[in-house]
């Protein structure tokens, strides 16, 4: 039986999979019930299981002849929003939902697991099953890569669903497709006054928006047009009263990139601007740059090899384009370990109300998806390890 048919048999219990994680969402590191279950599932498909980094679990396959090892991916946490879907699956966990779909990751994953021990007597090597804590806080990655989870591993891949792809279809392509998440907070100092004075003060609400304005500069004049970069302050904290000169002012921001070589230039450049911002006013600025997550640079191979697979089961017509997203993600981590490669799976559909955006509190996918996203992940290790 093919590997589509077998997944297509599965649906239903994946959808019922699906829920119950939909259901119990857990915080980045406390993912407790979702880890049991899903030792528990890989368990009863007769799978060595082992517990990483607090609440990761991987499950290793090994089949029936010798071969390299692949490992697949899927991330387990939830994020700190309140559910409002109003479906009778929804989170019964108060602020706490799967608003990024995680419980469809877990799902396909399992989905998979099950399907490759159907058919390892064929298999040409090993398959690790990578179930990730902590991926929202961009912790988690590198925990499991600390705990030895890429030791022996030739080749990695994960899918991603995503609200802006047509349900079913599938994103696949090298290079870069998610990009850094540097963080950064600039403390202005300044000094303190009655607002109908402001001769005798030093206005760090002034400087704070001064400082943000002149950051931009980055993007425009520092750095090739042809080369995308989002400096973005969000947060803006300043002043006590509405006729008082505020001292002190905090500005939050983060900046994006595809290109890993732009983080060598863009902390010198953002201490420069709001330092010398500053003293042009007669303020301080201190700037803490906190390196977050690199891009997602895709392997070419790995890539080719997804996309074979996808074509394999489902025909070229489940190919969809869709350009590089300013998002990040911790899978960075392993790409920079060993080659491997992030798909997105698409799960928007208007006739099911599956529309909103990742971290939105109606975010939903189309169920349909998780066979074609088990399918992808199992076809993908058959052609890694038994067509070299």
């Amino acid at each position: 039986m093919k590997i589509a048919e077998i997944a297509a048999q599965l649906q239903p219990e994946l959808v019922e999979l699906r829920r119950d994680f939909h259901q119990y969402p857990e915080p980045s590191g406390k993912e407790k019930r979702t880890a049991a279950r899903i030792a528990e599932e890989l368990t009863k498909h007769k799978i060595s299981v082992e517990r990483k980094a607090g609440t990761g679990v991987v499950g290793t396959l090994t089949g029936s002849q010798p071969g390299p090892t692949v490992a697949l991916r899927a991330d387990i946490d939830a994020l700190s929003i309140e559910e409002k879907t109003g479906k009778s699956y929804a989170s019964k966990n108060p602020g706490l939902m799967h608003a990024c779909g995680h419980d469809a990751h877990i799902t396909c994953l399992l989905g998979a697991a099950k399907i490759l021990t159907l058919i390892k007597d064929k298999l040409q090597g090993t398959v690790k099953f990578i179930f990730q804590p902590a991926e929202e806080i961009c912790q988690g990655a590198q925990q499991m890569i600390e705990a030895g989870v890429l030791d022996g591993v030739d080749g990695i891949f994960g899918i991603h669903v995503w609200s802006d792809v047509p349900a079913g279809k599938v994103n696949i392509a090298a290079g870069p497709r998610m990009a850094a998440t540097d963080l950064f907070t600039i403390e202005v100092e300044g000094k303190g006054g009655h607002g109908s004075a402001p001769h005798q003060g030093v206005d760090a609400v002034l400087v704070a928006a001064a400082v943000t304005m002149n950051l931009q500069t980055i993007v425009s004049r520092e750095f090739n047009p042809l080369e995308p970069v989002v400096v973005h302050v969000g947060e803006m904290l300043a002043g006590d009263r509405f006729n008082i000169i505020g001292s002190k002012a905090t500005l939050r921001g983060t900046n994006r990139y595809f290109n890993p070589e732009i983080s060598n230039k863009l902390p010198e450049a953002m201490k420069r601007i709001a330092e010398n911002t500053a003293a042009t006013f007669r303020a301080q600025a201190d700037v803490e740059y906190r390196f977050g997550c690199p891009p997602t640079i895709n392997d070419k191979r790995i890539a080719n090899i997804v996309q074979q697979a996808a074509v394999k089961l489902y025909g070229e017509d489940c190919l969809s384009p869709m350009a590089p997203r300013t998002a990040g993600e911790d899978f960075a981590y392993y790409l920079e370990k060993v080659p491997g490669a992030l798909a997105f799976l698409g799960v928007s559909n208007p006739g099911k109300g599956t529309i909103w955006p990742q971290h939105h509190p109606c975010y939903d996918i189309d169920e349909d998806v998780l066979q074609k996203g088990a399918a992808i992940y199992a076809q993908f290790a058959w052609e890694f390890l038994n067509c070299r």
